[in-house]
């Protein structure tokens, strides 16, 4: 495991019964409208499997085995993730269709071409490479197949940059602490530099460009409430 993945674990360790609710508040209550847009791409193909990469609590994996009749695979690095995800899959009516398994976007436990469609959110700002990783997730996808990522991204402009800028680096640490306490208040404060850092190294141009070179054809993507969110998607070779 590298310096990238430990700090997620770490980061992500303590915060599973409260994930969901942590992208509500950064997103501004958009999070739930921003993994509708980025399923949408996956449920316009049919897919008879999708592995879900950065599950989480499941929230993305119980959408789409509820509007698709896929197999759908759960990936999580943390423990504690799966865990958490293990209980609201067992609560649901899709536990039928749903598996979960431990392990790394950068190194899949799956053969070439295993999935007819993958999905991925929050996820490029926590491996070291993103680029090999795009490479080794269009790997597990049959051709043809969909390929859709949720991120949040830094909004442009006059008006909504320098409040985004207000509201991670001030509001959000004060929120997470009044809500969660002291964990959810490091969460909050790593997580505005950390979005700014990530597209400044790898801005939109490059990522469209990454996914290409990955495999990855008619890469088309969609800015979400004024640019604090971005879906990915398109289709592998």
């Amino acid at each position: 495991m590298n310096d990238v993945n430990e700090l997620a674990r770490t980061l992500f360790d303590g915060l599973p019964p409260r994930y969901d609710r942590l992208a509500e508040v950064l997103s501004l209550g958009q999070n739930g409208r921003w993994r509708r847009a980025m399923v949408d791409a996956v449920v316009a193909t049919c897919p008879a499997s999708v592995l879900d990469v950065a599950t989480g609590p499941a929230g993305v994996a119980l959408q789409l085995a509820d509007r698709t009749g896929a197999r759908v695979t759960g990936l999580d690095l943390t423990p504690q993730m799966l865990r958490a995800a293990a209980a609201n899959v067992a609560s649901s009516p899709h536990a039928g269709r749903i598996s979960l398994v431990a392990g790394r976007a950068e190194d899949l436990p799956f053969r070439d071409a295993t999935f007819d469609a993958l999905t991925f959110t929050y996820l490029l700002r926590y491996v070291a490479d993103p680029a090999a990783t795009l490479a080794e997730l269009a790997r597990v996808v049959k051709p043809g197949g969909a390929v859709a990522s949720l991120e949040f991204h830094v909004p442009a402009g006059p008006l909504w940059h320098p409040l985004w800028v207000l509201y991670t680096r001030l509001l959000l640490p004060a929120a997470g602490f009044v809500t969660g306490g002291r964990e959810w208040s490091e969460v909050g404060r790593f997580l505005g530099p950390s979005i700014s850092g990530h597209w400044r190294r790898y801005p939109l141009p490059w990522q469209v460009s990454a996914w290409q070179h990955a495999g990855i054809a008619d890469v088309r993507w969609r800015l979400m409430s004024a640019g604090g969110g971005v879906v990915i998607w398109g289709r592998k070779v």
